[in-house]
């Protein structure tokens, strides 16, 4: 029948074992979720451009496609380009999505920002009411609207019109005016041109391509702007292009364009970031004026760095779990995952060593008695011929008593049986000595 004490020493090693385990799992679980954040919000917010800009329409129809994960897109209000930035590089604003046009901050000045592409082309537009504008000295004396502040449009004209030499209120009058008054305004003559940054889709851009007596102008010198910025393209908007029968444009018009960004805060969780992409690339990847199918997104870090997840996305697509799960099921496996790593890492090496650790301490149990045992053979050498070796004896009945109240389990068993031989042997030593038998013989007659 097994010793009820070696089921309990048993039992205590399994108990101290699992209870180790089950701390450092709990612990590694708090950690994970409390700082590296596994979990993705279910609400995250956008800041939008006016309603009428396509950005404003782009940005309905992200929230559309998150919606289907159930994911809420709240949108955020925003001027335009600056305003929006200014809102993502605030960490209490809430806003942590935008589209921001290129040419408007760097990484220097937005270190908690990262893109994850260019979406699109934003050309700069020029409108004049019965006026072409051939050079930057015609834009003297005349009354333009740029946009309003706190757009991207706005803070680019003002660094290009002063390149030109329009630098205040004194060269030419600028009005920061939205898109659609400064439209109406053009077209009304109330104003001698407009400038608006926007993609050509914009309602108000088509309006001014087909107004009657209202001109584009093409950008004069524009080669010499892209080497000044780099973050601008040239492109061409191709004669008849906006309306075939009554030939608008007239001719071909070269102009200067930004691309759009879409930019993100760099601690936006990565399975949102993964959803951005996805739906960029079902809205974006179309053909359209001024690019070929595929075009965008791209993976373009004109302004900010790209975002390592956009880095992996424009290489291999959306992660493994996400292209073959529902959004929540992948996130869910996903954070199974990582749970399971790090306990795994932490529980197969407990696994490993607490068996020779509990091998040890049972051992040294033992061997603890075993140098008791070497210490009295040792001063029997010394302690016996002037001594009658009673205090030897009673040393080796009390070291025997010890080891018949250990508790061991059975496989050190064998260590046990060897220590109580050895007792027995070095008693029998003692016995034999010759002084000592004479010494138990005058014991026994007394």
């Amino acid at each position: 029948m097994a010793n009820p004490a070696r089921r309990i020493t048993t039992r205590r090693y399994l108990a101290l074992t699992s209870i180790a385990l089950v701390t450092l799992t709990a612990g590694l679980t708090w950690l994970i979720f409390a700082v590296f954040s596994p979990t993705p919000p279910r609400s995250v917010s956008m800041a939008v451009n006016p309603e009428g800009t396509y950005s404003a329409e782009v940005a309905q129809h992200y929230q559309d496609l998150l919606a289907k994960d159930g994911i809420d897109l709240k949108l955020v209000p925003s001027v335009g380009s600056r305003q929006s930035l200014a809102l993502l590089q605030d960490a209490k604003s809430g806003v942590s999505i935008a589209i921001i046009s290129s040419g408007i901050t760097n990484e220097r000045e937005s270190p908690e920002l990262t893109s994850l592409g260019t979406l699109f082309y934003e050309p700069l537009w020029c409108f004049s009411k019965n006026k072409v504008i051939r050079t930057y000295e015609e834009l003297r004396g005349l009354s333009i609207s740029i946009g309003p502040e706190g757009s991207g449009g706005h803070a680019l004209s003002e660094e290009f019109l002063a390149r030109v030499g329009i630098v205040d209120g004194k060269s030419a009058r600028l009005f920061s005016w939205p898109a659609g008054r400064a439209a109406a305004a053009v077209v009304n003559g109330e104003i001698d041109a407009a400038i608006l940054l926007d993609t050509s889709d914009a309602p108000v851009v088509h309006q001014l391509l087909t107004a009657k007596d209202v001109t584009l102008n093409s950008v004069a010198r524009a080669d010499a702007f892209v080497a000044l910025y780099p973050f601008l393209n040239k492109l061409t908007l191709p004669a008849g292009v906006a309306d075939m029968k009554n030939n608008r444009p007239p001719n071909n018009v070269t102009l200067l364009a930004t691309e759009a960004n879409l930019v993100v805060r760099s601690d936006l969780h990565p399975a949102i970031q993964y959803r951005l992409l996805e739906a960029a690339s079902h809205l974006h990847s179309r053909a359209g004026l001024f690019q070929t199918a595929g075009r965008f997104p791209a993976p373009e870090a004109n302004d900010l760095p790209l975002s390592v997840h956009a880095r992996q996305f424009y290489k291999t697509g959306p992660p493994f779990l996400q292209r073959h799960l529902p959004f929540w099921l992948a996130v869910l496996a996903q954070q199974l995952l990582v749970l399971l790593i790090p306990i795994v890492g932490v529980a197969y090496p407990i696994l490993q060593f607490s068996p020779r650790l509990y091998s040890w301490i049972q051992q040294r149990r033992i061997y603890l008695l075993y140098s008791e045992l070497t210490r009295i053979e040792a001063e029997m050498a010394v302690a016996l011929p002037q001594s009658d070796g009673k205090g030897l004896i009673e040393r080796l009945d009390q070291l025997e008593e010890r080891a018949n109240r250990l508790s061991l389990p059975h496989p050190y068993l064998p260590l046990l049986y060897s220590l109580k031989l050895h007792i027995s042997m070095v008693r029998q030593q003692i016995g034999e000595l010759p002084h000592i038998q004479q010494t138990l013989k005058v014991t026994e007659r007394a």
